[in-house]
């Protein structure tokens, strides 16, 4: 299997993620989140008033690790919020499936809309050579 068809397969199954993000003065935060990937964008839910629901709305960017330290999938994007009542029943549906848990229903929550705009994935040292997969949104293999 190669490392987009890796990629997307884990995009697929895997139920968390690693989220840093950082506030406006650079002060980094990371926390494991749940996630839904629609085959553009993953889908992650937080209470608006955490460090990352604060950072992601003040300044849209984002890093999520994907899976293990020796395979492992970084990708870099911007982050939209949307509020529930934005959320087609359909992707909250989606959301609750996959992540067990309908932000929907709960007061303060907000749904975020990360698109990649950059993709690197690695197992072992000899892939870090060419383990950007994806740029400005275009996938590279």
């Amino acid at each position: 299997m190669n490392r987009k068809q890796d990629t997307l397969r884990r995009l697929e199954e895997d139920e968390d993620v690693w989220v840093a993000s950082a506030d406006p003065d650079g002060n980094p935060y990371l926390v494991p989140l749940s996630f839904l990937w629609d085959g553009a964008a993953l889908i992650l839910a937080t209470l608006g008033s955490t460090p990352t629901g604060r950072n992601l709305r003040a300044t849209g960017r984002i890093r999520i690790g994907l899976g293990l330290t020796r395979d492992v999938v970084m990708i870099d994007g911007s982050a939209e919020p949307l509020h529930p009542d934005e959320v087609s029943d359909e992707l909250g549906d989606a959301f609750l499936a996959k992540a067990h848990f309908d932000p929907r229903k709960l007061d303060g929550y907000l749904y975020f809309r990360v698109v990649p705009t950059r993709i690197q994935a690695w197992g072992e040292e000899y892939e870090l050579k060419d383990r950007e997969i994806l740029r400005n949104g275009t996938w590279l293999i």
